[in-house]
């Protein structure tokens, strides 16, 4: 789980990078072309290739629906947004899974986890501080991303158990490199990529496989409950490559509210395994990344 977090911020600080080269939605497609082959192949040797029909399902088109509209939502929020400000407000991703569930499945929730759930949006408020000095509208987007990735996460949970998941995956990608093609004019159309760009794309493609693939393991292989808080571990490498990156220093506003947030989620994770309820710890509980 920490090196699936490891790898993840790393693609998203690579995005950030190249962001300043061309626009989100170029990012998006040429991004896409590299992990549709990489993806492609990999579901082929594995036998996971399914009909295209597959995508009409109701559950697999939701999924779909949330990945691409929390990729659009988050890149642009990361373009504008210091990567740990997007992390730490990403971090509130399970207990909004958490509320969505409570929600939409009526799901026990317990009032120790609605204080958990309560708190940590406080910690949101705090680092998007709205309507006082240093708001920046874009938090707003990466609080967008939050809502699409949970719709994503809770309604991969609907999927049929035959539909493998590498191939939704792959239906992921294709939709997202095709939105990435659709919002590509209306952000200022395309741009010559450099070599640098392009080698920073594959391997961010390749990033998040193995960021994917990790995650998978993690989840298999180790006890859920004791795994799942490792992805917290994300906002440490955000503040460090935020720092030798891009020179970005986060603020006492940001640090507590992610401190509040984490605290939360923590606590959170603690009540459902207490319960004996794994749904946040399944879930993905991470940004979109196209995969």
């Amino acid at each position: 789980m920490a090196a699936a977090m490891a790898a993840f911020t790393i693609n998203d600080a690579i995005t950030k990078a190249v962001s300043a080269e061309m626009n989100f939605g170029q990012v998006m497609l040429v991004r896409g072309v590299f992990a549709i082959a990489l993806i492609a192949a990999l579901a082929w040797h594995q036998g996971a290739l399914r009909p295209l029909r597959t995508l009409m399902m109701k559950p697999v088109a939701l999924r779909v629906a949330g990945e691409v509209g929390g990729t659009v939502s988050f890149l642009a929020a990361i373009v504008h947004l210091p990567l740990a400000n997007t992390a730490a407000i990403f971090q509130a991703l399970p207990l909004a899974i958490t509320l969505g569930a409570a929600l939409i499945f009526r799901e026990p929730v317990g009032w120790r986890r609605w204080l958990a759930i309560t708190s940590g949006f406080i910690g949101v408020l705090i680092i998007v501080r709205p309507g006082v000095a240093g708001f920046n509208q874009f938090s707003l987007l990466a609080l967008i991303a939050v809502v699409f990735c949970a719709v994503r996460d809770l309604a991969t949970r609907r999927i049929p158990a035959q539909i493998p998941s590498l191939f939704v995956t792959l239906l992921t990608t294709v939709m997202i490199t095709a939105a990435g093609a659709a919002i590509l004019v209306p952000l200022g159309g395309w741009t010559p990529p450099s070599g640098r760009a392009l080698g920073l794309l594959a391997l961010s493609a390749v990033l998040v496989l193995i960021g994917y693939q990790c995650v998978i393991m993690a989840l298999r292989s180790g006890d859920i409950s004791a795994v799942a808080p490792f992805r917290y571990s994300a906002l440490l490498w955000a503040m460090l490559l935020g720092y030798l990156v891009f020179g970005d220093v986060p603020d006492a506003m940001m640090v507590t509210g992610a401190s509040i947030i984490v605290l939360s989620g923590l606590y959170a994770f603690y009540r459902e395994r207490i319960r004996h309820r794994t749904l946040a710890a399944e879930s993905s509980g991470f940004p979109p990344d196209g995969l």
